[in-house]
């Protein structure tokens, strides 16, 4: 059992990691490039890199969500309470996560990847991609608590 969980945490650690690493770097270095860009060109290239981030990143964050949850269970029958304690916090960061992402971000990422294939640029944009900025800090915090949770939980394999 404790390889089962250990295997099944790796996966959730290293998917997380990919998303983690995206988040972090919108919120240190693309932010301050977008603020430079004009209306028009921001919204092409972040409509853009939605259109492709919407398609691709799913399957990497329901493979880590998955992968998260079968650590929760695997660690409470196999291993401890204290294992599948820490698993399961690094699962509710990780639901919050998602929450703030399904209200948040993907609505916005719907508008943007919409106007940038259409060549048009929302009166709003700056205000969309600001709201969408607002919660990236936020996001970034909760998926480096949720992945240093799943390590701390290898610890005690």
């Amino acid at each position: 059992m404790p390889i089962a969980i250990a295997i099944s945490a790796t996966l959730a650690i290293l998917s997380l990691a990919v998303i983690f690493g995206t988040d972090m770097s919108v919120a240190v270095v693309q932010r301050a490039v977008y603020r430079e860009l004009d209306d028009r060109t921001m919204v092409r290239v972040v409509g853009r890199g939605h259109f492709y981030g919407d398609r691709r990143f799913p399957v990497i964050g329901i493979g880590g969500t998955i992968a998260t949850a079968a650590t929760v269970v695997l660690a409470f029958v196999g291993v401890s309470p204290q294992a599948g304690t820490l698993a399961a916090a690094g699962l509710v960061l990780l639901l919050i996560w998602l929450a703030l992402f399904a209200r948040i971000a993907k609505p916005i990422n719907a508008v943007l990847t919409a106007a940038a294939d259409a060549g048009e640029t929302p009166s709003d944009a700056r205000a969309l991609q600001d709201r969408w900025e607002s919660i990236i800090v936020p996001r970034a915090i909760l998926l480096g608590l949720a992945i240093a949770l799943l390590c701390a939980t290898l610890f005690l394999v």
